[in-house]
């Protein structure tokens, strides 16, 4: 694995400190972040008091509230935010299946900010049941790289491929601070990465957003397009008895799931073997507001496996 930067060095040590006080916190959605955060507010309790409310809930804070070297640790990783006469942290710390992942704080507003949240629980539960072993696992846009990581046991290669730095860069220190291996790799899906693949897993963005940010924008009409393009990409590189898992979104519109439509062409005629289910009826709800989804009548969370024979 490439070394780190001094910025990704104190990111790692932040989180090292947090895994020996036993830190945990489980990141949900945004509009939940926001109400809770609302009421604390509200009841007179939104300053950070602890770890969690530092680095979970990412409310501001007093100097007192950190020990002096984490403080100068968050001053080291770029992460030390102002708020008036309070400090803000500007990553997150979520925790996963055992193990510690930093990202992007709240709200995620820039845009290429590094989101993690419940589809990451959802996309990684997913591969827990439907991965086996493989030689070379890709994880595409792997944000954070929950994905591989995940499931690291279960590969002897791990590549971890975003086209975002920032994404690479908090992939980089999630590898090391969870003992993992990896190799991570700038790309734009797959162009970037040589060699074999047996494993392709991707969790991409997949709802149309007008500030174009990378985490949520997937393009096409309603959000599948890079889904779409992923499943293209993949079938053509996987090696003989290869898998390709994807967890994404798709829009239904009159009934109709319109990524499975756009995605279904693409698995004709091939000899494969497909599963295709849906995960979640209805999320991101208060997205169907917006001009470009005035046709659709829900988002559904979604999964795809196909292994080729």
């Amino acid at each position: 694995m490439a070394a780190m930067d001094d910025v990704s060095r104190a990111l790692l040590e932040i989180g090292r400190a947090l895994q020996r006080a036993d830190y945990g916190f489980v990141t949900v959605t945004p509009e939940t972040h926001g109400r809770v955060n609302a009421r604390a507010d509200r009841l007179g309790v939104g300053r950070a008091t602890d770890l969690r409310g530092v680095f979970g809930w990412n409310r501001p804070f007093a100097r007192e509230t950190l020990p002096a070297d984490l403080l100068d640790l968050l001053r080291a990783a770029d992460a030390l935010g102002r708020d008036g006469e309070f400090f803000r942290s500007r990553v997150r710390f979520s925790s996963l299946q055992g193990g510690l992942f930093v990202h992007s704080a709240f709200p995620t507003e820039e845009t290429d900010a590094v989101f993690f949240g419940p589809d990451t629980y959802r996309f990684c539960a997913l591969l827990a049941r439907s991965t086996a072993s493989a030689r070379r696992v890709v994880d595409v846009g792997c944000g954070s790289g929950a994905g591989a990581i995940s499931i690291a046991s279960r590969a002897e290669q791990r590549v971890l491929a975003d086209i975002s730095p920032p994404a690479l860069s908090f992939a980089r220190v999630n590898a090391h601070l969870n003992g993992v291996n990896a190799e991570v790799v700038q790309s734009d899906v797959l162009t970037g990465v040589r060699g074999d693949v047996d494993l392709v897993i991707a969790n991409p963005p997949y709802m149309r957003d007008d500030a174009a940010r990378l985490y949520r924008d997937g393009g096409g009409t309603h959000g599948e397009g890079l889904a779409v393009r992923i499943v293209t990409e993949a079938l053509d590189r996987l090696a003989p008895r290869g898998m390709l898992v994807l967890y994404t979104g798709s829009a239904i519109v009159d009934g109709t799931d319109t990524f499975l439509r756009a995605v279904s062409p693409l698995l004709r005629g091939r000899a494969l073997d497909v599963l295709y289910e849906e995960l979640d009826p209805d999320v991101f709800g208060d997205e169907l507001d917006r001009p470009s989804y005035e046709e659709v009548e829900r988002i559904a969370a979604v999964g795809l496996r196909v292994t080729l024979r």
